[in-house]
């Protein structure tokens, strides 16, 4: 049996693939909570937008794990399309998961349902991955162990979902990322350390891409892709945000339909040149010859109502 190394690179293999799971699972839950504030076809685009960011987050923890996994007395490579594969997996049914609450009418029953489907789906990708190396030995695994992880990944699944259904301020969604990324971690080295490897020595050539030809520019492609995604979703605007805007508009915009109305007994004064001269005209006829200028409002013929006389 050969040994195994879960941690080739020391530290920064596992605290890397626990940073890929925070920021996928921060990225998911604030795209989810914009979804729910939208409607129509913005609220599918930031679902799938959740979806791509979990999905990603998951795959990017699970392979920036396997970068530090070793087996001492055989090299490991990695079937590239199996692993694309993969990928592929761990989106879809996250967001098959993501839908089911966006759109589901009833939130207990689309919690369950998107939980569980997320979840097996989840640890499909992550099986799915491993079934991808490639060494000289063969693999197997303690069914105890793998049943452990795939309940992990059912309630750490569910408890993403929640979070996206209930929390909403930046502080809560920072904790809840936390929390689900050490959830996720927790099912990904469960299900390795259900993993034994009886190696048989051979000098034939393995098939596949190495973990830093293949995996490590992935991933780094993938992890750039999340944090990119993530500056966008901080800095676009929420809807409460978008409403608060548009209200601030309006109170600073001047009210192109208002009108100067007059006193009540006044009519306002004729503009433009030749209205203007007519004013003068009338406005000398009424004072005389008095030099004062016409005032902007003249009174009427009729007597003008001054109120009610005095005691």
């Amino acid at each position: 049996m050969g040994h195994l190394d879960h941690a080739a690179f020391g530290w920064l293999t596992p605290v890397l693939s626990y940073a890929m799971a925070c920021i996928g699972a921060a990225l998911a839950l604030r795209c989810t909570v914009r979804a729910l504030d939208a409607t129509g076809r913005s609220r599918r685009n930031w679902l799938l937008t959740a979806a791509s960011a979990l999905g990603t987050g998951i795959w990017t923890m699970h392979f920036a794990a396997m970068l530090g996994f070793g087996v001492t007395g055989t090299d490991i490579r990695f079937n590239v399309p199996l692993t694309i594969l993969s990928l592929l997996v761990a989106v879809a049914v996250v967001g098959v998961g993501v839908f089911a609450v966006g759109y589901g009418r009833v939130r207990g029953r689309s919690l369950m349902i998107g939980g569980l489907t997320t979840g097996i789906g989840v640890a499909s990708m992550h099986y799915m991955g491993m079934a991808a190396l490639r060494l000289h030995g063969e693999v197997t695994y303690d069914p105890v162990l793998v049943a452990l992880s795939v309940v992990i990944a059912v309630v750490a699944a569910t408890a993403a979902l929640w979070a996206g259904l209930n929390i909403h301020t930046p502080a809560a969604v920072v904790v809840a990322s936390l929390v689900m990324g050490v959830a996720v971690t927790s099912m990904h080295y469960t299900g390795m350390f259900a993993v034994d490897v009886e190696v048989v020595p051979s000098s034939a050539e393995l098939p596949g891409a190495t973990a830093m030809q293949f995996i490590f520019p992935l991933a780094v492609g993938l992890g750039s892709y999340l944090f990119i995604t993530s500056a966008f979703v901080a800095l676009s605007p929420t809807a409460k945000e978008r409403a608060a805007y548009a209200s601030a508009e309006q109170l600073t915009e001047p009210d192109e339909r208002a009108v100067d109305v007059a006193p009540p007994g006044f009519r306002a004064a004729e503009r433009g040149a030749h209205a203007g001269g007519r004013e003068r005209a009338t406005a000398g006829a009424s004072y005389g010859s008095s030099s004062r200028a016409a005032p902007s409002y003249a009174y009427p013929a009729g007597p003008v109502d001054s109120g009610p006389p005095g005691p």
